[in-house]
């Protein structure tokens, strides 16, 4: 008799049935949604391969499925929104290509959700994630945290654990895939004041989904003490306040005999010394 291989369990730290019931109510569908489809389109159109069969998960997806089926390199474009139990509903496993957008910074158990994209994907297959970068909104973040402490002394939690780009690509090593590359995308925006910038949060549904969130109405006092500390810390000379957009980008590719591989440890022809000495 063997002893079974022990079950592990990804700790529970969002709510996602909260996290996509706001994204379903979102009355903002636009300008984020584009920009997040431009910069697909970008990476695409330098990538020379096809990808007749495509998976995207996304929503709302139109903007983002628009740009693929402009790019001319797909032939049929499988859409499904994200999915609430983190589980990818009876995907097909022969995709050319898998692109999520925006869900992987409210994903509980990352390395799982990975595999489990990984496994839908041929040889040689790509996958393409975009999801919020941990410098995102970091000034209302912290504006929100100093008024929380003065007022009462204490701070629940409210920033989320953020993925960074280099511990990305060692997941996606853990998942099956190979030639991981990674990069970040900074816009700065800028708003009226912190309320308005609050609002469009809200409006895009990406309040805090933490599970450990204080559930209670937040007063009047309060959002003007984080709007006071924003504008005092994070405002330009014409009274307009930045905030931060962070969005990370990383790809990987299921392995494949055609891949380009690393050298063995000690199978280099040439040293290094030679090609720093001087040229007669």
């Amino acid at each position: 008799m063997t002893d079974a291989a022990p079950q592990i369990f990804a700790p529970k730290i969002f709510d996602r049935a909260l996290y996509l019931s706001r994204q379903s109510k979102a009355i903002a569908t636009g300008d984020l949604h584009h920009h997040v489809a431009g910069e697909l389109g970008d990476r695409f159109s330098v990538n020379l391969k096809s990808f007749p069969k495509t998976l995207l998960i996304a929503s709302p997806a139109e903007p983002a499925a628009t740009t693929l089926r402009l790019s001319g390199k797909i032939e049929t474009l499988h859409v499904i929104a994200r999915p609430r139990d983190e589980q990818i509903e009876h995907p097909d496993k022969d995709y050319d290509a898998i692109i999520s957008l925006l869900d992987l910074h409210c994903v509980n158990d990352v390395p799982g959700h990975l595999s489990q994209l990984a496994r839908a994907l041929k040889p040689d297959g790509l996958l393409a994630v975009a999801f919020f970068g941990g410098e995102t909104l970091f000034e209302l973040r912290e504006s929100w945290l100093q008024a929380e402490i003065e007022i009462t002394g204490g701070a629940s939690p409210r920033v989320a654990p953020m993925i960074g780009v280099r511990e990305l690509g060692g997941l996606m090593q853990r998942a099956g895939l190979a030639l991981p590359v990674a990069d970040m995308d900074h816009t700065t925006l800028r708003y009226a004041d912190a309320f308005a910038l609050m609002h469009e949060v809200k409006a895009y549904g990406y309040a805090n989904p933490l599970i450990g969130r204080k559930t209670n109405l937040v007063s009047r006092r309060f959002l003007t003490k984080v709007a006071d500390y924003y504008h005092a810390q994070f405002s330009d000379a014409d009274g307009r306040i930045r905030a931060t957009l962070e969005l990370a980008w990383a790809m990987a590719w299921k392995p494949h005999e055609s891949q380009s591989k690393p050298l063995k440890p000690g199978s280099a022809t040439h040293r290094l010394v030679d090609f720093l000495k001087p040229k007669s």
